[in-house]
């Protein structure tokens, strides 16, 4: 039997009520930084097999070679960020592995047993959740972005020689 070894995950993705809050939380409690932090994010995706768009603003940070992922969601459409009410989700969301086709990567999730929970994708960026019904608030990550591995690898560098200075940065 083949075993498919997937690369090491490179994200743990969390929702949060206040950004700026959770970002100020992980530099002054857990002294990870600097953090990226990007506005208005809009995902064009389908969720419960309905076109949805998604509007958060969000935080990236480094602890090693894993991202930490702070999203803040700003819609309250149906989405997997939020309840039947639209209300958020708050707390760990989801572990992220890159990959560069995601639709083989869903292919295989589906053989496996997995299921698709949303699909969506930004001008840069296709993800995909995946879940087993079995294990209820598991979520997994693909993520295909042509610039994934190359923003991972400053990141990465960036935390590994910061100082302290210049904790957020913020674009868009």
């Amino acid at each position: 039997m083949s075993h498919e070894v997937p690369e090491p995950a490179v994200q743990m993705g969390y929702v949060v009520a206040d950004l700026d809050a959770a970002v100020d939380h992980w530099i002054t409690g857990a002294r990870v930084g600097p953090w990226t932090v990007f506005r208005d994010v809009t995902l064009h995706g389908r969720y419960a097999g309905a076109d949805t768009v998604v509007t958060m603003d969000v935080a990236m940070g480094y602890t090693g070679a894993l991202q930490i992922e702070l999203m803040q969601i700003t819609s309250s459409t149906p989405s997997p960020y939020t309840d039947g009410a639209g209300e958020p989700l708050l707390g760990p969301h989801h572990m992220a592995w890159i990959t560069d086709d995601l639709d083989e990567s869903l292919a295989s999730a589906r053989s496996r047993g997995l299921e698709e929970l949303f699909v969506a994708e930004s001008p840069f960026t296709r993800v995909a959740y995946v879940y087993s019904p079995a294990q209820p608030g598991l979520v997994f990550e693909y993520i295909q972005s042509a610039g994934m591995r190359a923003m991972l690898e400053y990141g990465i560098e960036q935390a590994r020689t910061w100082d302290g200075s210049d904790p957020v940065r913020t674009i868009g």
